[in-house]
């Protein structure tokens, strides 16, 4: 039976689960997903269109696995890494059938740096060697898991392919293994890690909402939920561009041809801000568009979890970019249909809450097999149709994730970006976080955050009062929140990534502003307490100043906020002088 991307075979019981098939003639890739008795059903993650009847299916004797070595980093992958540059050279703007598994480039020499000597005993983990992969990144060459016992035999420091024999192991039994600079991994099973450590880092993304509202840690989970335009893509892109993580992962999953069109051309182009080097020099892409095989689609976010750990397993920070988990989800719906699989809520199957988790829980801090320090942050961009939150999709991956960054289409559509919802989103790791802040910045950054989101939700409930009886029928008091309020959304929320000043904030800078919103809301408040109309409380210049210190004030330079700090109380101690006479 041929069904779209699912095959049904028989005489199979010589295959296992999860096992990497060739189906038919052209050798199609395919994957075991069942076995009962002798039949078994295959997902291919290829085009299946020509296939026929009784043609042959061959087993490979291993799980779908990647290669993982030099050559990953700034390469652009398919849904299951066969490297989209190459076969664009080779055979033209579309992938052909049967090409097989191809993957890393395995005629390029890379110079290698051998670092153990003939008689050392090594540990699976331990790094053996290194590759200067880019500029910006070393490539370890990892001891691969299993493995562990004497080094019998080296080669010396130079240039060779990544099919090179570089290190002889003898294990304990007197086994030799050969080391070369890969090895494989299967892409449904999380690799194995030394101890996983407390989530206690910010991951440093320069948006004012995110460091200090929505903070993300590192090794923490994030989902991006939006409808349509409300900037998902351009929210990833900055954390892309301006995280501190070492290695951007950038899935596009199931996404428009035309929006990966534009991710593939712009990310090549993009300079890395903090070392003025292109960005893809510590970037992998992976791109599966909606008109690609469904399968690889679904396949398309293990490959980009699994490369993501193999460099955390060197001692680097990742960022994961999934964009977007829907169309994945959508894919598993698919091919759940076609294998007549009882459906659940919205035709989803019902193992998608399972599946979520199995992908969200691969993040973490972690202690390495070789004692370094890495993490693997995971970014989910969600695409609920409608803009509907209460979609299986959003809903099941909001139990699985710390941070919801919730995307409004009213506050993208009056130009407000970052467009996340400051009254449905939250971050779960406030409080694990509340160390680093104060050791960062001296401040007690949670009680700040706390009073500043306090007047924003006081404010969205006045707004419901305003539009009945308009603002003039408020007390001062309120009336003045209101204004506050604008100056935190306006002056702190919105930022342009169009302005050099504004793209990119310093944590210290941050601070600084909100603590200057903060002390101007303070000095308002003793004021109209003092009697004195809100009319004379509220100066224009001084609180458009105050709006405009994003831009006006540079990023290496706050003097200009202690200026501001001076300005509001001159003005209000001028201002309570001239009332208490």
């Amino acid at each position: 039976m041929i069904n779209g991307p699912v095959i049904r075979g028989v005489e199979m019981t010589g295959f296992k689960m999860r096992e990497m098939v060739l189906v038919g003639e052209k050798k199609l890739i395919g994957e075991v997903i069942s076995i009962d008795g002798e039949t078994g059903i295959i997902q291919v993650y290829e085009e299946t269109e020509g296939l026929k009847k009784g043609e042959s299916i061959v087993s490979t004797g291993k799980p779908l696995s990647l290669k993982l070595g030099p050559g990953i980093l700034g390469n652009m992958f398919d849904g299951i890494e066969r490297p989209l540059k190459k076969i664009n050279n080779d055979f033209g703007s579309f992938i052909p059938e049967g090409i097989g598994l191809i993957s890393l480039d395995e005629e390029k020499l890379w110079e290698v740096n051998i670092l153990v000597n003939v008689g050392d005993f090594i540990n699976e983990g331990q790094v053996f060697g290194t590759v200067e992969e880019t500029s910006l990144i070393t490539h370890k060459l990892i001891v691969p898991f299993g493995v562990r016992g004497k080094v019998v035999n080296i080669k010396e420091n130079g240039k060779y392919s990544i099919e090179e024999e570089l290190v002889v192991v003898e294990d304990e039994k007197g086994y030799n293994h050969s080391l070369k600079m890969y090895q494989e991994w299967p892409v449904r099973t999380p690799r194995p890690v030394k101890e996983r450590l407390p989530i206690d880092r910010l991951l440093i993304t320069g948006q004012r909402v995110l460091d200090i509202f929505f903070p993300i840690a590192k090794g923490g989970t994030a989902a991006i939920p939006g409808g349509f335009g409300t900037g998902k893509t351009m929210t990833q892109h900055q954390l892309a561009k301006w995280s501190d993580a070492d290695i951007i992962v950038y899935i596009g999953c199931g996404e428009r041809g035309n929006e990966m069109t534009e991710v593939l051309e712009d990310f090549p182009k993009l300079i890395d801000p903090k070392t003025n080097k292109p960005i893809m020099e510590r970037t992998v892409l992976i791109a599966n568009t909606s008109n690609m095989p469904v399968a690889a689609r679904e396949a398309s976010i293990y490959t980009g979890i699994t490369i993501a750990e193999y460099f955390r397993d060197m001692g680097y920070h990742v960022a994961i970019m999934a964009d977007s988990t829907s169309r994945w989800a959508e894919a598993l719906r698919e091919i759940s249909g076609r294998l007549e699989e009882m459906p659940a809520e919205e035709g989803y199957p019902a193992y998608l809450p399972t599946r979520l988790a199995e992908f969200y829980e691969r993040a973490g801090y972690v202690k390495n097999l070789n004692n370094e320090e890495g993490s693997v942050t995971i970014i989910g961009a969600v695409s609920p149709a409608g803009g509907d939150f209460s979609e299986p999709v959003t809903e099941n991956t909001k139990r699985f994730v710390n941070v919801f960054l919730a995307l409004d289409r009213e506050l993208a559509y009056s130009r407000h970006y970052p467009a996340i919802n400051w009254l449905t989103s939250y971050s779960g790791y406030v409080e694990m976080l509340k160390d680093f802040y104060s050791r960062e910045l001296d401040e007690d950054v949670k009680e700040l955050r706390g009073k500043m989101l306090k007047l924003l939700y006081e404010e969205n409930r006045l707004k419901d009062l305003v539009s009945l009886v308009g603002e003039d029928v408020l007390p001062d008091e309120q009336r003045f929140i209101l204004e506050i309020a604008r100056v935190i959304k306006i002056g702190f929320l919105q930022q342009n990534a169009f302005h050099k000043e504004d793209t990119f904030v310093p944590l210290k800078k941050q601070i600084q502003m909100l603590k200057t919103i903060d002390h101007l809301y303070e000095r308002g408040l003793n004021s109209i307490e003092k009697g004195i109309p809100i009319s004379q409380i509220k100066d224009n210049k001084l609180f458009e100043d105050i709006i405009k210190m994003k831009y006006n004030i540079p990023n290496n330079n706050l003097d200009g906020i202690v200026e501001l700090n001076e300005q509001i109380d001159n003005f209000y101690n001028d201002l309570d002088a001239k009332y208490s006479r």
